[in-house]
């Protein structure tokens, strides 16, 4: 999907292109360029959409403000008809810490026939995004979206009953793909009492995790054309959203290194490995590490597929593993 001009410190060349902002500093081909004033520049990967949402999904959908200083907002889908009230699942979108929006149609339309088909309203965050905003700055947003959350519980605001009125504070999920996978795990390592939420558990889709060294799917897996996750730009993402002078086992990179993970008191885990992703084998030591420390954690392998399938392939087979996903997390809320 990319390839990589960077900073010499990373064996890449660093760009010669000049513009109004200076030269380009920093680039992942195609994807984001830093200049050298700081400007940042994304191009429309993929088109932003309204919350509008296809009338046979008996969806509403609707942009809500959580904190203005730090233009957090979240896009809201709520069955129309729930039988009864319904779990809440906190989800996180993928780009690498560096792209990606709640508004990409790829995610609005995963998002709406998820919440259609599993019955679960879905509150998808727009985090703050690196190198502008390093992390933990998506972790703070997602934590701030959390405790927003509880707090609407607490007041019974009548401004978000359309949505709080049909959901069930007792069955609360964080969830994400790729960079929004890691987003789900560090915020739930981050969260104290959330009563009257209960935090039933966390639902991982291919956790966007790394280490200095590395794995053999890093190295040998084989991928798709156009593969959305290549490793020279999984290595940009993390020295683009890391904090100056980290490496990759940072624990937000990776969370099995230097004696393990922060767990967490709270439920089962779901995790979804892709089979012919380069993550496949840091999301299978990531499931053995958290086992080993108590956690329930079940995964499922989708086979034939590669990085961020669900979201980013139209071709029949990734449909139908899509359709798996989605009712295996149907599953997994609703058990």
């Amino acid at each position: 999907m990319a390839t990589i001009s960077l900073d010499p410190r990373l064996g890449f060349q660093t760009g010669k292109t000049h513009h109004q902002h200076g030269a380009v500093i920093e680039e992942v081909e195609g994807i984001i360029k830093i200049y050298k004033d700081g400007h940042v520049e994304r191009p429309p990967l993929v088109p932003t959409v309204s919350s509008a949402v296809s009338p046979e999904l008996s969806v509403a959908a609707k942009d809500v403000v959580i904190e203005k200083y730090t233009n957090l907002w979240a896009r809201f889908y709520v069955p129309s008809r729930p039988a009864g009230k319904i779990p809440l699942v906190v989800y996180f979108h993928g780009g690498g810490f560096c792209v990606g929006s709640a508004a990409w149609s790829c995610y609005h339309d995963f998002l709406s026939n998820l919440a259609s088909k599993a019955s679960t309203i879905i509150v998808s965050v727009n985090y703050r995004l690196a190198p502008e905003n390093r992390l933990p700055a998506a972790y703070e947003d997602g934590l701030n979206a959390v405790m927003w959350l509880k707090q609407q519980a607490m007041s019974g605001s009548q401004d978000q009953v359309w949505w709080s009125s049909k959901c069930n504070f007792s069955s609360v999920f964080l969830a994400g793909d790729s960079a929004g996978a890691n987003i789900a795990h560090n915020v739930a390592a981050r969260l104290g009492s959330l009563r009257p939420l209960c935090l039933k558990g966390t639902i991982l889709i291919q956790p966007f995790f790394g280490g200095e060294s590395r794995t053999e799917s890093e190295k040998h897996a084989f991928q798709p054309a156009g593969s959305a996750l290549t490793l020279p730009t999984s290595d940009a993402y993390w020295w683009l959203s890391l904090p100056v002078g980290a490496n990759r086992d940072h624990n937000w990179c990776n969370p099995i290194a230097r004696g393990g993970t922060k767990a967490g008191e709270f439920g089962a885990m779901l995790v979804c490995i892709s089979d012919m992703d380069i993550l496949k084998d840091r999301n299978l030591e990531f499931c053995s590490a958290m086992a080993r420390e108590g956690k329930r954690v079940e995964k499922v392998i989708y086979r034939g597929v590669g990085h961020a399938f669900q979201v980013l392939n139209n071709s029949q087979l990734a449909q139908v593993r899509k359709c798996e996903m989605i009712n295996d997390i149907k599953a997994f809320i609703h058990q």
